[in-house]
C-alpha cells in the first residue's frame, strides 16, 4: 500500500488552473496595504447543514471573521451554543455588507434563500462562497454568475469533495493522460436520513439527488464535462409517510462515455460506501470512501512511481473545506487562477436540476 505525500498533493492542487481563466479577482475590494494579507470574511445564515464550516475560516491565518448574520431568532439562539459560532459578533446584514474592507461572504442560509442572499452580496461587491446546491432556479443562478463575472467577483460553490486529496490526484492522472480515454464514471453517495431531516428535505421535488447527489455530479462534470443527455430515475422507496424522493439514479450520456450517479436516504453505513470510479482505456481509478479517501488504481503501464496492474493508495486525513478556504484566498489575492470557472458551475447546476427532475426554466 502506497501513502500519497501531502506536500506533493498540495503542489499539484496549486498548479491546476481554470481551462478558461477567470478575471483577476485581486482588485475587487482589496486594500492597498499589508492588511490585504488577511482577508475579512463574514457569514450570512446558519440554516444550511454545513453552516459550521465558519470554524475553518476562524482557524485559518488567511482570514479574519468579522461577524455573522441570522435574522431568525430561533436559529440564532441555537447556533450561539455551537463552538463554530462562539464569541463571533452577531450583526445585521447591512452592518456586515458595510463592514470596512470586508471581501468575502459565506452564504449558509436555507437553500430557498441562498440565491437572493448571494445576489445582494455580489451587488455589494463581495466575493461569495455559496453552499450547495445553487438554489432551485437556473435562470436566477445564471444571472448571479453573470453579475459576478461583470464585477470580477468569485462565486465559490461549497461542493465538499473538490479538494479531497484523492480527487486532486485523480485530476493529475487525467491531466497526464494515464487513464487513457474515459468511457465510464460510476458514483454513489448515500446515507440514512432521520425522520425530521426527511421532512425538511422534502421541501424540494429533487429529493436526495438535489441534496446529496449534487456533490458527486460536480465531480462527474469535472471529469467528463457537460452531458449531452441526462436521464433521471426517481422513487419514494421508504415506508415513511412523507414526500421525500429518497431513492434516485441518473444516467449521464456523452458521445463516448456513460456516467451513473446513485443516491439514497436509506443506506446503512452509507458513508463508507460513497465512491467515485473513473474507467479509461488505460486504467481505472476507484476512490472509496469519499469522506475518508483511499484509492485503488489499475494501470496498463507504469507511470513514474505507479506500477502496471492494481495498487492501493492512502492519504493524510482530510478535513472538509480547509483547502477550499485556502484556495479561495489565493485566487482573491491574485496568486493563482480559479480552477472552477463560471461555465463549469453553470454546467454542474444544469446537470443537478436535470438529474433531480427539476425545472430548467
Amino acid at each position: 500500500m502506497m501513502t500519497v505525500n501531502r506536500r506533493k498533493l498540495l503542489q499539484a492542487l496549486g498548479s491546476l488552473a481554470c481551462a478558461s481563466p477567470i478575471r483577476n479577482y485581486a482588485s475587487a475590494g482589496a486594500p492597498d496595504n499589508k492588511a490585504r494579507d488577511v482577508i475579512r470574511v463574514g457569514q450570512i445564515g446558519v440554516g444550511h447543514a454545513h453552516a459550521t464550516k465558519l470554524s475553518v475560516y476562524r482557524e485559518s491565518s488567511d482570514y479574519e471573521v468579522v461577524g455573522i448574520v441570522e435574522p431568525d431568532a430561533t436559529l440564532r439562539e441555537a447556533a450561539r451554543q455551537l463552538p463554530a459560532f462562539r464569541d463571533v459578533p452577531w450583526i445585521t446584514e447591512d452592518q456586515l455588507l458595510n463592514t470596512p474592507e470586508l471581501r468575502v461572504v459565506l452564504v449558509e442560509t436555507h437553500v430557498r434563500d441562498s440565491l437572493a442572499t448571494a445576489s445582494r452580496c455580489i451587488a455589494a461587491g463581495k466575493h461569495v462562497h455559496l453552499d450547495k446546491p445553487a438554489g432551485d432556479s437556473l435562470p436566477d443562478y445564471r444571472e448571479l454568475l453573470a453579475q459576478a463575472e461583470r464585477q470580477q467577483l468569485m462565486v465559490q460553490m461549497g461542493y465538499m469533495y473538490r479538494y479531497n486529496p484523492a480527487v486532486v490526484l485523480l485530476r493529475d492522472f487525467l491531466q497526464q493522460g494515464w487513464l487513457g480515454e474515459i468511457f465510464e464514471v460510476h458514483t454513489v453517495m448515500s446515507k440514512v436520513v432521520d425522520r425530521a431531516s426527511r421532512q425538511q428535505l422534502a421541501e424540494f421535488p429533487g429529493g436526495m439527488m438535489f441534496e446529496l447527489g449534487c456533490h458527486i455530479i460536480d465531480l462527474v462534470v469535472g471529469v467528463l464535462g457537460a452531458p449531452n443527455k441526462v436521464t433521471p430515475f426517481a422513487q419514494h422507496a421508504a415506508s415513511e409517510k412523507d414526500t421525500l424522493v429518497d431513492n434516485m439514479l441518473a444516467v449521464f450520456e456523452y458521445p463516448r462515455a456513460i456516467a451513473s450517479v446513485k443516491t439514497s436516504a436509506m443506506e446503512v453505513e452509507g458513508f463508507a460506501r460513497r465512491h467515485f470510479v473513473v474507467c479509461g482505456t488505460q486504467g481505472t481509478f476507484h476512490i472509496q470512501s469519499l469522506d475518508n479517501p483511499a484509492v485503488r488504481v489499475a494501470l496498463t503501464d507504469k507511470h513514474e512511481k505507479y506500477v502496471a496492474g492494481y495498487q492501493d493508495l492512502t492519504f493524510p486525513s482530510f478535513k472538509r473545506y480547509v483547502a477550499d478556504a485556502a484556495d479561495m484566498a489565493q485566487v482573491i489575492r491574485g496568486e493563482k487562477e480559479c480552477q472552477f470557472d463560471y461555465s463549469h458551475d453553470l454546467a454542474v447546476q444544469t446537470a443537478v436540476l436535470a438529474a433531480s427532475k427539476m425545472s430548467l426554466k
